[in-house]
């Protein structure tokens, strides 16, 4: 099964070799027929501590590092 990649900005970069990214989705309401934009903030691992808030990165699901981190930066996007 391939590993989902996502692309978003991250929001917050306070804590040690992790990224708080938010992904934003758009899809159309099914009953209202307008663009809906939704969005979820996800735990990434950055081993180097290089992004800063307000980059745009892809990252990638991968194995679970701890309790709330399952994602890893791979790239700035």
């Amino acid at each position: 099964m391939p590993k989902r990649i996502l692309q978003g900005v991250v929001v917050s970069d306070k804590s040690d070799k992790t990224v708080v990214v938010k992904v934003e989705r758009r899809f159309t309401h099914p009953l209202l027929k307008k663009t809906v934009r939704r969005s979820k903030k996800y735990k990434a691992h950055d081993e180097t501590n290089q992004r800063k808030t307000g980059e745009l990165v892809s990252i990638e699901e991968t194995k679970p590092i701890s309790k709330d981190k399952t994602w890893i930066v791979v790239e700035n996007a």
